[in-house]
């Protein structure tokens, strides 16, 4: 393979012109005149040993990809394949700088572009960023946060010190956000004093209405001495009917920060709720036994586990309660007995209903499962049904009893909120 020197043909011009004494002894002195030829013949000469080497550089690259073992296919692909992903890295790299100038753009106002805050404190975007040390994606959230508007709430507080009375009055909400699809809410507020779960109270349901005026005042008996660990929570729900109640807003107010010396009537805006995860209220195990021949249904409450804390020392005096629905309508109940300081009851009581088989595909059992009070309600801990027209563990139940006549089928079930099966059941008996 021969090799290239591009300086070959200007030395053998050179060479080529004629000699003379004086040519001879100026050529040190005078290097141009020895390399000088004329422009014609240079021009050529260069032009063909540029062709020359593009030739054999050609060549070589030809040469060395016959020596790759591929298809002619097969590298066409991967120099499509190549180029697809060099594109695709440009794409992604312009895409992001133009991101960044559109977030740059933000926050900005008027017609030239003028930045209101470098007007008014004379400081950048990027100074006051290092200042917060917060990115733009989060100033974003938390501007989204602050147009939030959830709506207000006025209340009053007055605490009677002789008869250690807490008096909070829920007088009116203004401007709340809307829950339901026709740009309404049906709004009720909660009172309760944190962490005392177990008192608590709600206002009237006020039906498509976003400024609801309640009037209502609830008092709790509490001595002054133990408010200060307490926080009164005020929290706007959006009613509904068949499903769980959203929370629109709450308003929090921790005791130790509130001057009692003198009544208290004032605005606040409302926060939002914080999410906590559903609240385990426990699980009950009962049997089901239906005798065809008779028409006879046995429901059995064999014991309960892990019952929710409802008394102040941490128990709960739980007895359950049995209904039987139909079309909406009670038609029989019965209750177990009440025991005493336990969350973890043993009852074993059966319960008997005359119920011909026609009926059975309409009937529906209520299990509820309350904490005795001798002053005051019983509060409800959770609740269950079980019939044709449940779902999931409760349909399974009926289901299974059905298929296996005079024999008991025991089952645990878990306990849900009050409400959800309130809604639940109510929404059945609408489908009549």
């Amino acid at each position: 393979m021969r090799s290239f020197n591009l300086f070959r043909k200007p030395q053998a011009l050179a060479a080529a012109e004629p000699t003379s004494v004086t040519t001879v002894t100026m050529a040190p002195t005078s290097p141009s005149m020895s390399t000088s030829a004329p422009d014609t013949s240079g021009t050529n000469n260069t032009e063909i040993s540029k062709n020359d080497m593009f030739e054999e550089i050609k060549s070589k690259f030809l040469n060395e990809i016959d020596k790759i073992p591929l298809p002619p296919w097969a590298l066409i692909a991967i120099a499509v394949v190549a180029a697809l992903l060099v594109l695709t890295c440009c794409f992604c790299i312009i895409k992001k700088c133009c991101c960044k100038k559109k977030k740059n753009k933000k926050g900005k106002k008027g017609k030239d572009g003028f930045n209101m805050k470098n007007m008014e404190g004379g400081e950048d975007d990027d100074d006051d960023e290092g200042e917060t040390g917060m990115t733009e994606e989060e100033k974003e959230e938390e501007e989204e946060k602050e147009q939030e508007k959830l709506g207000k709430l006025q209340y009053s507080i007055d605490y009677d010190f002789e008869n250690t009375k807490l008096t909070v009055g829920i007088l009116q909400a203004a401007d709340l956000m809307s829950m339901d699809s026709g740009g309404t809410s049906d709004p009720y507020v909660r009172v309760l004093l944190h962490p005392d779960k177990k008192k608590k109270f709600d206002t009237k349901v006020h039906k498509k209405t976003l400024n609801p005026v309640f009037n209502e005042t609830f008092v709790f008996k509490v001595p002054y001495e133990e408010l200060g660990g307490k926080t009164l929570m005020m929290s706007v729900y959006d009613y509904d009917r068949f499903s769980k109640h959203d929370v629109i807003g709450e308003v929090k107010l921790p005791m130790n920060t509130i001057d009692l010396g003198r009544p208290i009537e004032e605005w606040r805006d409302l926060e939002s709720a914080d999410q906590e995860e559903p609240e385990k209220l426990g699980d009950i195990c009962i049997s089901l036994r239906y005798v065809p021949t008779a028409g006879k249904l046995t429901v059995c409450i064999l014991e309960a586990k892990n019952l929710k804390k409802m008394d102040a020392c941490g128990l709960s005096d739980p007895y359950v309660k049995i209904q039987l629905l139909q079309g909406g309508k009670r038609l029989k109940k019965k209750k177990t007995t009440v025991k005493k300081n336990t969350l973890n009851p043993y009852y074993n009581e059966s319960f008997s209903f005359e119920i011909p088989l026609e009926q059975m595909q309409k009937i529906l059992v209520v299990v509820t499962v309350f904490d005795y009070d001798k002053i005051g309600k019983n509060d409800a801990i959770g609740k269950i049904f079980v019939g044709s027209k449940a779902t999931g563990l409760g349909l399974k139940h009926w289901s299974d009893m059905l298929a296996n006549p005079r024999r008991p089928i025991a089952q645990w079930h878990a306990l849900q909120p009050e409400e959800d099966i309130d809604g639940q059941l109510a929404a059945l008996a609408a489908k009549k």
